[in-house]
């Protein structure tokens, strides 16, 4: 099968494989770009009643209008320090309120009957964190009942309830996804289709590697490596959720009719390895990049055993996980330094709190850096070092240099000065022939 041969996946005017769909529900995810407007509400509005039409029921979970959310943390950050609380999380949880209650009324105006629900209402549970909650439980008997009557659920993505508390909590940034996937899974619906202003996943950033060719099935497991790697098209949690319960997931334009990338369980070997002599050769998907980490260094750490617990139990109370690790070994007579990665917001605080700690752990200095990651996603790639030569090879040939590196069978991921990111992102596609017709490592 040739790379270039399109997917028929077209049922009625709808995008999706009919072998994983069927005449089964459809869970509909809007973000914030496609209701930004009176006109993008409408035209949401057509797309979720065509669908209903069609015959396929359909519920649907939103996000807030455009810019909603960042509106409200302004305001809120105008009167006092932003900090994760119950009277932070009502005020956001506004957001997809109102969203909501506009597309019902579009809806409603189409002649179909859509039925309202908060993410309470429609039975997502979560535990008591505010800010960044975790979903303990989904029950949605009243979503359920209102697909019976013929109507169309609409659900507040990003927020649920807490179980001890019973107060509002919200999900965290792209908590809609999540939300979505939640719900596909509690209902047992055939797909979660999730649409924005992205019509699918590519080999890379369009917008770095203008080239850059769109992706027609991925796997779950390629998918997480990738929003691990800092793609933006899933929330990170929505696909590791997506991958425990089975969901697929059909990423999606809310612009036009277009077929998107399928991210599923058990993809077709044909569409997954193309044109493979073997599947274990080493097959490259996709080069990602990340502009929202800062490198730590922590540096002349007593070298001694214990040193680098204390200061990762340090990270692990500002509840952040380090992602990319590196401890030189110290000459004789010299301290080691360990460096790591981590989420630029989290970068401030793991500071101040390693700066309290520093007489108890005993390093000398600490420093933080914007930095730019570039990773290649595949697979097979440790049954082949030349994968991992030629990565290199590309970087050193484009003047790139590098901070961090780690490798593994499904990702290589380098850390580089955040200004070199977009020449590094474009020589790694190019070695890997990422817009050919081949793919293989």
């Amino acid at each position: 099968m040739q790379l270039n041969t399109r997917v028929s996946w077209r049922v009625g005017n709808q995008g999706f494989p009919p072998s994983l769909v069927g005449d089964s529900l459809i869970v509909q995810k809007y973000g914030g770009s496609s209701i930004e407007n009176i006109e993008g509400i409408q035209r949401v509005a057509r797309r979720i009643v065509d669908t209903h039409l069609a015959g396929h029921p359909v519920a649907v979970v939103l996000s807030a209008m455009g810019d909603t959310t960042d509106e409200l943390l302004d305001l809120a950050a105008g009167l006092a320090p932003l900090r994760a609380s119950r009277e932070l999380d009502l005020l956001l949880s506004t957001g997809e309120r109102i969203s909501v209650a506009l597309l019902a009324i579009a809806i409603s105006s189409l002649g179909a009957s859509p039925h309202v629900f908060t993410g309470n209402e429609a039975g997502l549970i979560t535990d008591e964190t505010h800010g960044k909650a975790r979903i303990v439980g989904v029950y949605p008997q009243r979503v359920r009942d209102a697909l019976d009557r013929g109507e169309i659920p609409i659900v507040t993505g990003f927020q649920g309830t807490s179980r001890r508390t019973n107060e509002v909590t919200t999900l965290g940034r792209g908590g809609s996804d999540l939300s979505a996937v939640a719900l596909t899974a509690a209902l047992n619906a055939g797909v979660c289709e999730i649409y924005s202003d992205v019509d699918g996943v590519y080999t890379a950033d369009p917008r770095i590697v203008p080239l850059a060719r769109k992706i027609d099935m991925i796997s779950n497991d390629q998918m997480l490596e990738l929003a691990a790697g800092g793609a933006k098209v899933l929330q990170l949690r929505c696909v590791e959720y997506a991958r425990r319960f089975g969901v697929s997931i059909h990423v999606r334009s809310s612009f036009d009719q277009g077929e998107g990338t399928l991210v599923v369980a058990k993809p077709t070997d044909e569409l997954m390895y193309p044109d493979s002599e073997s599947l274990e050769q080493p097959f490259i998907r996709n080069v990602t990049d990340d502009r929202s980490a800062v490198q730590v260094t922590v540096t002349g750490v007593p070298d001694l055993p214990g040193k680098a617990a204390q200061i990762f139990r340090v990270t692990k109370a500002v509840k952040a996980c380090p992602d990319m690790i590196t401890q030189n070994h110290a000459a004789e007579g010299h301290r080691p330094d360990i460096a790591f990665t981590v989420p630029r917001s989290l970068g401030a605080p793991i500071i101040k709190a390693l700066s309290q700690a520093q007489n108890a752990i005993g390093f000398h200095s600490l420093q933080c850096d914007e930095v730019g990651r570039l990773s290649l996603i595949g697979s097979g790639m440790l049954n082949d070092p030349g994968v991992f030569c030629r990565f290199m090879s590309a970087l050193s040939e484009a003047g790139i240099g590098l901070r961090l590196i780690s490798n593994s069978d499904t990702r290589i991921s380098a850390v580089t000065e955040i200004r070199m990111l977009d020449q590094a992102v474009r020589a790694v596609h190019k070695e890997f022939r990422l817009s050919g017709d081949l793919l293989i490592g």
